[in-house]
Parts: C-alpha cells; sequence; structure tokens
C-alpha cells in the first residue's frame, strides 16, 4: 500500500493556569490544563495519529506519563519525534487535518500560527496542514468548559 491514514484524539480538563497551549501555540486563557507534559491537545492528537499511521501505538507509550522526564516537557518534542519515525520508516506526510472541540478559548486567532509550527516541525508545505475549531453546543464536557479536546488525522505516502 502507498498510502496509510492515522486518528488521534486528545483530552485535557482544565485546571489552574492563565493559558493553554495549542498547537505550539500559547493561547492566553482563564484556565490551565491538568497534564502531565504541556498538554497541547493539538500536538498530542497528530502525534497519535502519526503513531497509528505507522502502527506504533500511542503517545503514551513512546512518552509514558510516568517518566518524569516528560514532566512539562514541550509538546514539539513529541511531534519531531513521530515526524522522524514517518521517514525512518520510507513515508512523508500528505497532509493534516486537525480539529479542535471548545467553547473557549477561540481557536480561530491562532490557527495560522498554529499551521506554522507544525509545517515547521513536520518539515512540510504550510498547504498540507489544517487547523480548525468547534464548539460542541454547550453539550457535555467542552460545552460545560471542563476541558479541552482535539482530533487529527493524517496522510502518509511512501517516499
Amino acid at each position: 500500500m502507498n498510502v496509510r491514514i492515522g486518528h488521534g484524539f486528545d483530552v485535557h480538563a482544565f485546571g489552574d493556569g492563565d493559558h493553554v497551549m495549542l498547537g505550539g501555540v500559547r493561547v492566553a486563557h482563564v484556565r490551565g490544563v491538568v497534564a502531565h507534559s504541556d498538554g497541547d491537545v493539538v500536538l498530542h492528537a497528530l502525534c497519535d495519529a502519526i503513531l497509528g499511521a505507522l502502527a506504533l501505538g500511542d503517545i503514551g507509550r513512546h512518552f509514558p506519563p510516568s517518566d518524569a522526564r516528560w514532566k512539562g516537557a514541550d509538546s514539539l518534542v513529541f511531534l519531531k519525534h513521530c515526524t522522524e519515525l514517518i521517514r525512518a520508516r520510507g513515508w512523508k506526510l500528505g497532509n493534516v487535518d486537525v480539529t479542535v472541540l471548545c467553547e473557549r478559548p477561540k481557536v480561530g486567532p491562532h490557527a495560522q500560527a498554529m499551521r506554522e509550527i507544525i509545517a515547521a516541525a513536520c518539515d512540510v508545505d504550510i498547504a498540507a496542514i489544517s487547523v480548525k475549531a468547534t464548539t460542541t453546543e454547550k453539550l457535555g464536557f467542552t460545552g460545560r468548559e471542563e476541558g479541552i479536546a482535539a482530533e487529527a488525522v493524517c496522510l502518509l505516502v511512501r517516499m
């Protein structure tokens, strides 16, 4: 097969703090997230999508929360590792589509910066990276503003 598709999902509860990390961007918010690393749901979902496409498990297998090295870690480290795995196995990233699920913070004003950061980390053209958001119409934990979630899909193409 010359293509592979991966899907990833991540969620974090809101907690103390004054910002959230989304796609490598520090976004001001009235809350932070409860997480072992920086809690970047965008990058965590994308890593899981890549690892899924490669059939290499999930982000927790590669960066276990039980390992103190990853306490407060910048999730771009995780994404760069996943990008190296893509190349090492003879694939290249075709495209990425990420959806953030939350009522707040507003993602739209930061989507372009997220796209730029993800494209640079993955060494692909920005045209291959999509970042968008939706609310859950005030339903569920994201609707009650108890947390934030993201889904990502990616396409890998054989080099």
